[in-house]
């Protein structure tokens, strides 16, 4: 390989490269504006590692830097089809992130070459020749979209920012110009399409490091006014929504993919905007701000991101849950230094908790393998610091209906349930990724407990029986890779999903049809201090083939103990099949195209072929033992279910004081009535007290009484949408406008004495 040598700056920069830098400091009214700007924007990759640079592991990774840094300025052998040999153009992700690379062995300290001249200048030479050759004014764009409008000028952008005073006039002059050819700022003037929640923030990116490299108040303006849209909260598509959703392609929950880049972006620009004319106002940033325990937390556990919210992106990587973990927490801290001082104390404290429960892949040490440093400073900073706590996994229920997604908290075990809706894909598959996807929105129920962090990233998207992912029930029907449309429009028709929740305990139901079949089925759990009842009927298919319901799949080879009605699976839990019959079991080893091997235990309940108004009801016990399965299982009357068909289903836990009921239909079931399709949760309290927690997952309800057939004293505590209430021998509850509440739950208080 060549040298770089002044032929090749030549031919990298044309003539430019051996004239005069010309520095790109703003000047006149604008000057310390953008000034400061550059400095907040460098300060990004440089701080906080600067303070540590000195400390092992800084010391040796910025070492590391340095040094592939001058390995990739030596081997430039700059042609017309390329800049590094065997890396042909238009290369649109190793190039930039190669240019970039060098760039941020040039801005931080410690790697050998800060501040070297000579790294920037390539780096300045590297840019323009890529851009003459590739990312050119004129050019017409061919492939995906977002590499010419989001993910080469965003890169090419914050290599050029670091290098700036290296830069020639002519060099960022063209940088500019190509920006402006493919992200005009008439691509901001319309919130829709390409342009919505992460994208979105990803082009005003664009749009400021533009506006910072030629010091343009205008589009700094822009770019700092065109992410109002994404800082409301919607009511349907791309998006924050007020119940913690995050949808991204319309039809998909996306807290770790593309929300977690919004927010990674969000916290930059609010970072870098600080204090300049074009500061976002508090009160836009509050949604934002809202999002980290309203959006993110509820689906991190122990320090990952449950894959329920990971669209497409779930089978890229083992242990990517844990990436994905990693880089939201990053945002979290970094958000934390402009957010208000109790917001602060509270992420850096739920931070330091997701970090010390994350034994599976521990966060500082992932932190320093992957190269995260800005990341792992502030990490390191937070669990050093005694006078911020580790908070713990919080206890309770959250349901986030306009993303048919439920998470669910209980001591020492934690659950989350995936659907689909008529808003809700089944699952997104695109660019080749998540092919076989399927059933991830039948009804998936993912679970942990306690040393159980690497159950679904070990493998497990490579090697798991596609048709059998746990909690589904799914036609056995054989469906082509990439089966339904792509990017999450897999939406079957049922409108029904979702449920209603007083915080502690919940009821979540799924009025199920299969992805490109005929099976049907009503699907229900009930989310409970140590157990999920889960029901199932109406289960009707007229595929020709036998119809499942998988009641678990565990990537382990566990000893399994199975019984008439329960099971026990060694180190992970129980499960108990009142009446049964028992489940079929399999134990066996699977590997997948890269020759990555598991092994699986899958219990599952065989429906039959063309099954008509089958039904199931079991318990899962996250975390139990031998003898509290056998135990639970010879108390039948623990939890018993009031109704399990089409219709109605619902249980009684006399223990907990509760009833729950998803109707299906109007009609009664036990003690409660409804007049029209809802979910309703009763629970009795020790103080002499009641809640009623109704919602109304279909979003179409004008009215809604419900009535419970038991003597109530009166009402404690009402709310907005109760527009009237009877008391006495039976409660009758009405209920105006449950609709506007898109899905979420309406709790009343009920004096029982």
């Amino acid at each position: 390989m060549r040298g770089y040598t002044r032929r090749s700056l030549l031919l990298l920069g044309g003539a430019a490269a051996a004239g005069a830098m010309v520095p790109v400091a703003a000047t006149g009214l604008w000057g310390e504006a953008f000034d400061l700007l550059r400095r907040r924007w460098t300060a990004l990759t440089t701080d906080p590692v600067s303070r540590a640079a000195a400390l092992p592991p800084y010391r040796e990774r910025l070492a590391e830097l340095g040094g592939e840094a001058a390995r990739l300025r030596d081997t430039m052998a700059p042609d017309r089809a390329s800049l590094w040999p065997g890396l042909p153009y238009p290369s649109f992700t190793a190039t930039p992130e190669r240019l970039r690379a060098m760039a941020r062995a040039y801005a931080l300290p410690g790697t050998g070459l800060t501040g070297d001249p000579r790294l920037a200048t390539a780096v300045a030479a590297g840019l323009d020749h890529y851009r003459r050759h590739v990312y050119a004014a004129g050019t017409r764009p061919e492939g995906n979209w977002w590499n010419w409008r989001i993910g080469v000028p965003k890169v090419l952008l914050d290599a050029a920012v670091l290098v700036a005073p290296h830069l020639t006039a002519e060099q960022a002059g063209g940088l500019r110009e190509a920006v402006d050819h493919f992200v005009p700022p008439g691509r901001l003037h319309r919130y829709g399409g390409l342009s919505t929640g992460a994208n979105r923030v990803d082009l005003c990116t664009v749009m400021l490091l533009r506006a910072i490299l030629g010091a343009d108040p205008e589009r700094a303006a822009l770019a700092a006014s065109a992410l109002t849209p994404v800082l409301r909260y919607v009511e349907e598509g791309d998006g924050f929504y007020r119940d913690g959703s995050f949808i991204q392609h319309t039809y998909v929950p996306y807290q770790g993919g593309y929300g977690m880049v919004a927010l990674a972006g969000l916290a930059a620009l609010f970072t870098v905007l600080r204090g300049t004319p074009w500061e976002i106002p508090e009160q836009l940033r509050r949604v934002v701000h809202d999002s980290v325990e309203r959006s993110f937390a509820p689906v991190i556990h122990d320090g990952f991101c449950m894959d329920l919210a990971g669209g497409r992106g779930i089978v890229r990587r083992p242990f990517g849950d844990h990436r994905r973990g990693r880089l939201i927490a990053a945002s979290i801290l970094l958000l934390a230094e402009t957010a208000p001082e109790a917001d602060r104390a509270r992420w850096q404290a739920m931070v330091k908790g997701w970090a010390a429960r994350d034994t599976a892949r521990p966060m500082l040490d992932a932190a320093e393998s992957e190269g995260e440093l800005g990341f792992h400073a502030r990490l390191a900073a937070v669990v050093a610091d005694a006078r911020v706590p580790a908070a713990p996994e919080p206890a309770g229920h959250r349901l986030l209906p306009m993303s048919a997604r439920a998470v669910h908290r209980a001591p020492g075990w934690c659950a989350g349930l995936s659907m689909a809706s008529y808003r809700i894909g089944h699952y997104e598959h695109g660019n080749g990724e998540n092919l076989r996807g399927w059933h991830t929105g039948s009804g998936m129920l993912y679970w942990w407990a306690e040393g159980h962090g690497d159950q679904y990233s070990d493998g497990f998207w490579a090697t798991v029986d596609p048709y059998r992912l746990p909690g589904t029930t799914v036609s056995t029907k054989r469906l082509p890779d990439g089966a339904g449309p792509g990017w999450g429009d897999t939406c079957p028709p049922g409108r029904w999903v979702g449920g209603a929740t007083d915080g502690a305990y919940a009821a979540v139901g799924q009025h199920l049809n299969g992805l490109e079949s005929t099976m049907e089925a009503f699907k229900s759990w009930f989310f409970l201090d140590d157990a999920v009842v889960c029901l199932g009927a109406g289960i009707t298919s007229r595929d020709g083939v036998p119809v499942e319901t998988v009641v678990d799949n565990r990537r382990t080879g566990a000893p399994l103990t199975a019984e008439a009605t329960w099971a026990h699976l060694e180190g992970h839990g129980g499960y108990v099949l009142p009446g049964g019959p028992a489940p079929r079991t399999l134990r066996e080893r699977r590997t997948g195209p890269d020759g990555t091997a598991r092994d699986y235990r899958t219990l599952w309940l065989d429906h039959g072929t063309d099954p008509r108004e089958a039904a199931y009801v079991y318990l899962l016990l996250p975390g139990a033992t031998e003898e509290r399965t056998r135990a639970r299982a010879a108390d039948p009357g623990w939890a018993r279910v009031l109704a399990n068909t089409r219709h109605q289903q619902g249980v009684h836990v006399p223990s907990l004081g509760l009833t729950a009921v998803n109707f299906w239909n109007p009609g009664t079931t036990g003690p409660l009535t409804a007049s029209a399709p809802c979910a309703v949760l009763v629970r009795e309290l020790p103080d002499g007290t009641a809640t009623l927690t109704v919602a109304d997952p279909r979003c179409d309800l004008d009215e809604l009484t419900v009535t419970w057939h038991r003597p109530v004293a009166g009402l404690a505590d009402g709310h907005p949408l109760l527009s009237g209430a009877t008391t006495g021998p039976a409660l009758t509850a009405r209920f105006g406008r449950l609709a506007d509440r898109l899905g979420g739950s309406c709790t009343i208080t009920l004096r029982l004495r």
